[in-house]
């Protein structure tokens, strides 16, 4: 169906997605019964969970966010964490003097004081595991967890990774509603996204947006330290938000909802669902994660860093080509060092994939095994060569390190 620009916004308003400079609405409502969805516009029929429907009449005829919604929302929660922050003591407190000074009447120093925040998670199994962000429940042992329809647990904090921002919690309760976990390595930008969670302390909020972008660097989202390529999306998401799920058309959960950009508007960010699983089945069984990593500083080749390395005399080595991944430095004592990688390689397969970015070989050591064989080919002054590294365990402040 080929519709004009004014058709086409008549349609949106008779839908309640209409909005003004390409933003969708916030109200879902019902549409007209007498208006067709393009064919592209519906989503597949969605597949049946044990999360329990509002009791909202089965011939109601919601749209597809509305039908994603009613159904993932109730297994959605809202987490609150507290923890105790120790106040730093002035030096007039330790000093002898002012202690000889005020005597009796020597104020006492600062307590400790109680950090409380709020964020989001959901339920993976109807027996009480569920899912959030790492810094939602950082530094606690114990969290609050309410439902939606108002019931109230205290939730134990059972495993934190801070290097991918993922945490699981686990609540003592018995045939709970829970989500549906779809796949985020087959999106597309332009797909319809939904965010469900509690921004900013209200609870319950619905926004919807579009898949914008797919495995952005966790250097782009300004989390240099996260070993994680977000979903992109401009589905609004705040404070608040953060653990809650991010949908697709549905009702599948495609990621955490984790970070946005300081100072921008509809940059929102999340965790793709593949890696927010592996990291949760981990934490569930072992408490902890380990990260494989090979002990290397790289980079992905430009023209301009060609030159920029050529020209810089503190690295003895020349680089030939303009694309791919370089490697810039090599720790000692590391699995890449004792394989026999070198800076000035060029990292050309990893796993025997591919790779022309430093990303694509992160995320290509992330899933090999700690200990496990990794072929690693590169070029080197010309020649191909083939190295068998053997991935380490990341040390993280999460680990007896």
């Amino acid at each position: 169906m080929s519709l004009s620009l004014k058709q086409l916004t008549v349609y949106l308003t008779l839908l309640g997605l209409g909005g003004g400079a390409g933003v969708l609405g916030s109200r879902y409502l019902m549409a007209e019964q007498s208006v067709q969805r393009p064919p592209e516009a519906v989503p597949a029929v969605l597949q049946p969970s044990n999360a329990q429907p509002s009791g909202r009449p089965p011939e109601a005829n919601l749209n597809f966010i509305a039908e994603a919604v009613d159904r993932v929302g109730p297994a959605v929660v809202r987490i609150d964490s507290a923890r105790q922050v120790s106040r730093e003591v002035p030096d007039a407190f330790r000093n002898p003097f002012f202690r000889r000074f005020f005597g009796d009447e020597m104020p006492k120093p600062p307590e400790e004081r109680v950090e409380r925040g709020t964020g989001s998670g959901f339920i993976l199994t109807s027996d009480g595991r569920m899912i959030t962000n790492a810094h939602v429940v950082a530094g606690a042992n114990r969290v609050k967890v309410t439902l939606k329809d108002g019931r109230t647990f205290d939730g134990k904090v059972v495993g934190v990774d801070s290097v991918t921002d993922v945490a699981v919690v686990k609540i003592e309760a018995t045939r709970l509603p829970t989500v549906r976990l779809g796949k985020s390595e087959t999106l597309i930008p332009g797909e319809w996204a939904i965010a469900i969670g509690n921004p900013l302390g209200l609870d319950n909020t619905v926004t919807v947006g579009i898949i914008s972008a797919l495995d952005r660097s966790s250097s782009q989202v300004g989390v240099p330290e996260k070993r994680v390529s977000f979903i992109q999306t401009d589905a609004a998401i705040n404070p608040g938000n953060s653990g809650g799920p991010l949908l697709n058309a549905r009702g599948e959960v495609i990621g955490i909802n984790t970070a946005i950009r300081a100072g921008a508007q509809g940059l929102g960010f999340a965790i793709p669902v593949e890696t927010a699983q592996r990291i949760a089945d981990q934490l569930f069984t072992k408490g902890r994660v380990e990260h494989p990593y090979l002990g290397i500083r790289m980079a992905t080749l430009t023209p301009d860093l060609r030159k920029e390395i050529n020209e810089d005399k503190d690295f003895d080595f020349e680089v030939t080509q303009d694309t791919g991944v370089l490697i810039i430095g090599v720790a000692p004592n590391s699995p890449a060092q004792r394989a026999g990688l070198q800076p000035g390689d060029i990292i050309r397969k990893v796993a025997g994939q591919p790779v022309k970015s430093a990303g694509e070989v992160q995320k290509q050591v992330e899933s090999s095994q700690v200990g496990g064989a990794l072929e690693v080919e590169v070029a080197r002054q010309g020649r191909v060569q083939a190295f068998q590294v053997r991935p380490g365990a990341f040390p993280t402040e999460d680990s007896d390190e």
